[in-house]
């Protein structure tokens, strides 16, 4: 009786006089049977199907070091591998490519390439595009449960001030986090809505008093409302300031600029009111300040940081700058072309409004964009005729770059849906996870995470490793394996 180790197949010659070219191997992938031929093979020996032609004369230990079974009588390898996503692999054989099918998921398929060794250069540029985004996907995630297990998380060792620290910031930051936090939302929501309806309201002549020198100024109510609503925006900015863990990206942040825009006016009115009739005319003090309270309406796009509507409409203006652009383009040559032949065209007549061809930019603006003032008009039946097409032309330049804005929304709005459900579905099934471990776990174990629990470093310690089908590697430090029923579709 020959030990596996030693044993050698009969019909293959240990000499080597069977050529590689000619051998015939026979693959079952997940109940798919494929066949090649060794000429296809070796044409990329570092994969692992290549590797298959030699591995018959190194016995058994050499076999099922590249597969799962061997059904020596039909000289069959068995694989229990994901079929679907094997038979895009195998392209590089015959084509030199590979595509990614509709339907697989790319970071399973990356998997799949690595097990056969089969490197991502071959994958087309499409599909790497495809699988790029899937991976930012899941960092998106990854951030998110990270962010969450933190301030789940405290640490023993960090001082008492650190810990305030991230509790006012977790408390100004993420109303999610907690009931007061919501309240505190909620009311630096009433106080954008209040401050910006009091700046509106002061300009009606019939609320506004007249001074010792006859001049209007806002009644002193509303004065007082709008003082009491920017020592709410002071305080908030000046706590969340003291409590972020960088300072130097908070203050370069677009959302706390603005802020600062909001609240600066009044500190610098407040000065130039009190000490720059010392300095300059009173009348241009009163400039100066008017000119700073018309700054007041930055204070509006506070909205946004408790909006995440408006913060989705933001990131799709952005996204869609191309479209955006194009859009200028065609209005600025229409804009060219028809304030050009307008000027042309009327320039007969006796009483044109069209004096000068950078005056009629203000005729085809208003023109192409539909809103038609009527301050210029032509009178001519040609400057009519042109009028007509440069309304028609100004509709579809418009109409044609809408689509893909409104696309660029629905898509980043859906995708911040579903980041947000898998992160919860992620932290869902860390918490089963460690539950289950904690039930099976031995006495001393369960002390140890009723202790760490304890002390609040349960989450971050213990809850790391995910068994979801959407398998988040950037959140586990071990090495875990997937076979094709773990596979997500």
């Amino acid at each position: 009786i020959k030990m596996a180790g030693d044993f050698r197949f009969p019909d293959v010659d240990t000499d080597g006089s069977e050529k590689s070219e000619e051998m015939e191997i026979v693959v079952n992938v997940g109940g798919v049977r494929q066949v090649f031929y060794g000429d296809n093979l070796i044409q990329y020996p570092e994969t692992r199907l290549a590797e298959l032609i030699n591995c018959l004369s190194g016995g058994y230990d050499s076999i099922f070091s590249l597969c799962d079974d061997y059904d020596p009588g039909k000289r069959e390898f068995y694989f229990d591998r994901d079929p679907d996503a094997f038979k895009c692999i195998i392209d590089v054989y015959y084509f030199g490519e590979i595509h990614m099918k509709k339907g697989i998921c790319p970071i399973c398929f990356k998997n799949e390439m690595e097990f056969w060794k089969v490197d991502l250069k071959f994958l087309d540029d499409c599909c790497k595009t495809h699988l790029s985004e899937k991976k930012e996907e899941l960092e998106e995630i990854a951030r998110r449960v990270q962010l969450i297990l933190d301030d789940l998380g405290v640490d023993a060792s960090e001082s008492r001030w650190k810990r305030c620290q991230k509790c006012i910031w977790k408390f100004l930051e993420k109303p999610e986090s907690s009931y007061p936090a919501r309240v505190i939302a909620v009311l630096s929501f009433l106080f954008i809505l209040i401050s910006s309806v009091v700046m509106c309201v002061g300009t009606i002549p019939d609320l506004q008093v007249v001074d010792a020198e006859g001049n209007r100024m806002e009644h002193p109510t509303l004065d007082s409302i709008e003082t009491a609503c920017i020592g709410w925006f002071t305080m908030e900015y000046v706590l969340r300031l003291i409590s972020s863990p960088n300072k130097f990206h908070f203050a370069l942040s677009f959302m706390n600029i603005v802020d600062v825009l909001a609240i600066l006016p009044f500190y610098v009115s407040l000065t130039l009111t009190h000490l720059g009739a010392k300095l300059m005319e009173l009348s241009n003090v009163q400039q100066a300040v008017q000119a700073l309270r018309i700054m007041r309406i930055a204070r509006i796009f506070k909205l946004a940081r408790h909006s995440s509507g408006l913060q989705t409409l933001t990131y799709a203006l952005k996204r869609s700058f191309k479209e955006l652009g194009l859009l200028l383009m065609y209005l600025a040559v229409g804009i060219f072309v028809f304030s050009a032949l307008g000027y042309t065209m009327e320039q007969s007549h006796p009483e044109t409004l069209f004096k000068s061809i950078p005056q009629s930019f203000w005729w085809a603006i208003i023109t192409m964009t539909t809103v038609g003032y009527g301050d210029i008009y032509p009178k001519t039946t040609l400057g009519k005729l042109n009028a007509a097409i440069s309304f028609l032309c100004g509709v579809i330049a418009i109409a044609l770059p809408i689509h893909p804005i409104i696309n660029n929304f629905v898509r980043y709005y859906n995708k911040q849906r579903v980041l947000e459900t898998a992160a919860k579905h992620e932290l869902e099934l860390m918490e089963l996870n460690s539950a289950e471990g904690k039930a099976t776990g031995s006495k001393s174990e369960l002390e140890d995470l009723s202790r760490e629990g304890k002390e609040g470093s349960f989450y971050s310690s213990r809850l790391k490793v995910s068994h979801s089908d959407t398998f988040i590697h950037l959140l586990s430090e071990e090495k875990h394996y997937r076979t094709r029923l773990q596979s997500c579709k």
